[in-house]
């Protein structure tokens, strides 16, 4: 047998010993905001940081892919992904049913209750619901209930929220009779005119609002208030986005995510840059 043939079949031996399955020397690239602190941000010198990227990295790892984290603006991501631009997100984007008709999910790898932000000398600071917890799927009445006896003191003031979000969707859904609702293309920005005195109050993820507390700015004068919402418009958690074909991948995001949540990595992540454990819970 001539030696061409010898290594052919030595070629064809390992890739049937090899199996089926995504190439092990497959890049993955992951798409992140780099303005979502601390899920994810852009540190000195240009560098990507926040939990998103440690766990991200992690995950590549667990799944034998290197890993190239990008970022890209917020409101084209999900075009972006359908245009193969890259091939996962990866930027606190909550389960929904509207963004499941355009993309697929992996299982959540975190959960992040939403809540008010304002400053501590403003009237909304004693805002009804501070403490609470409402979850408006499996809670609706209750948890409308508590978003009713915040509308009177939103009453003609701003809220803040991030273009094309969930906080957007509910703040339309619940909050547009009673106050002037402004987006902004990133929380940074509506952070600075909360800042400014041109809000009265921000809606955010907790976990996001918590990161701009600890910020040298929002250290003292501002608190985080109202009811802790989750479920319904506000989605079922935060998952990988993925593109629907793309069903290899998200088996071994699954693999790898779970993977991660029952050795405590994505515990130790959390703990890391959120000071709390957004892991799901059952």
């Amino acid at each position: 047998m001539t030696f061409a043939k010898l290594l052919s079949v030595a070629l064809f031996s390992g890739m049937l010993a090899a199996g089926p399955g995504m190439a092990q020397d497959r890049t993955v690239k992951i798409a992140v905001e780099g303005a979502y602190a601390p899920w994810n941000f852009t540190g000195a010198g240009g560098k990507l940081e926040g939990f998103e990227i440690d766990l991200a990295n992690d995950l590549c790892d667990r799944m034998k892919v290197t890993c190239e984290i990008v970022a890209q603006d917020w409101d084209g991501m999900i075009p972006a992904l359908n245009a193969k631009k890259f091939d996962a997100i990866m930027d606190a984007m909550t389960i929904t049913d509207e963004r499941r008709k355009a993309i697929d999910f992996s299982d959540r790898y975190a959960d992040s209750p939403n809540g008010f932000l304002v400053a501590s000398a403003s009237p909304l600071a004693k805002m009804p619901g501070t403490g609470q917890s409402y979850n408006l799927s499996s809670q609706p009445a209750e948890a409308e209930k508590a978003i009713d006896a915040i509308k009177p003191l939103l009453k003609g003031k701003t809220l803040g929220v991030q273009v094309s979000t969930i906080q957007s969707a509910f703040a339309d859904k619940y909050l547009k009779d009673s106050v002037d609702i402004r987006e902004y293309k990133t929380v940074e920005q509506h952070d600075l005119d909360l800042a400014s005195g041109r809000l009265d109050a921000v809606f955010a993820g907790a976990t996001q609002i918590m990161g701009t507390l600890e910020k040298p700015d929002f250290k003292t004068g501002y608190a985080l208030v109202g009811p802790s919402l989750t479920g319904g418009v506000l989605g079922g958690g935060i998952g990988v986005g993925l593109r629907k074909d793309d069903t290899e991948l998200k088996t071994k995001f699954n693999e790898a995510i779970h993977s991660a949540i029952q050795d405590g990595t994505a515990k130790t992540l959390s703990m890391k840059w959120f000071k709390v454990d957004v892991t799901p819970q059952g």
